[in-house]
């Protein structure tokens, strides 16, 4: 049912833990499913440097959270609004539909977290 990469990200999560010193962080939830993300970022130059995650859940909603993570790393807060949970999933080798929460998830807290910055 999940692609390698989703495997590979759940089961070698990048970015993981708290962050010291963060420019902003917030935290998320999917009140459906019980799926919860925190999502920290700092930011230096206006390009974020440093991103770090914690989730509680899913297979795919921790496999988002750390690809996510990955896919913010040099990115402007501009550049990074444009990260689409349609994009998370194609990145993950295609979520099914029922897991598509997990990259929704991902957006959500990557909405709030540029609304902070």
């Amino acid at each position: 049912m999940y692609t390698a990469a989703v495997l590979d990200h759940f089961k070698n999560p990048r970015n993981a833990g708290d962050l010291p010193n963060a420019t902003a962080e917030v935290e998320v939830s999917n009140p459906v499913c019980g799926d919860i993300l925190r999502l920290s970022v700092r930011v230096e130059s206006d390009r974020i440097t440093a991103a770090r995650f914690k989730t509680r859940g899913c297979v795919t909603a921790i496999a988002c959270s750390s690809y996510l993570t990955e896919a913010l790393l040099g990115k402007s807060p501009g550049e990074a609004s444009t990260i689409t949970p349609q994009q998370i999933s194609d990145a993950l080798g295609g979520l099914p539909p029922a897991t598509m929460h997990g990259s929704q998830l991902a957006c959500d807290a990557l909405t709030a977290i540029l609304a902070k910055l």
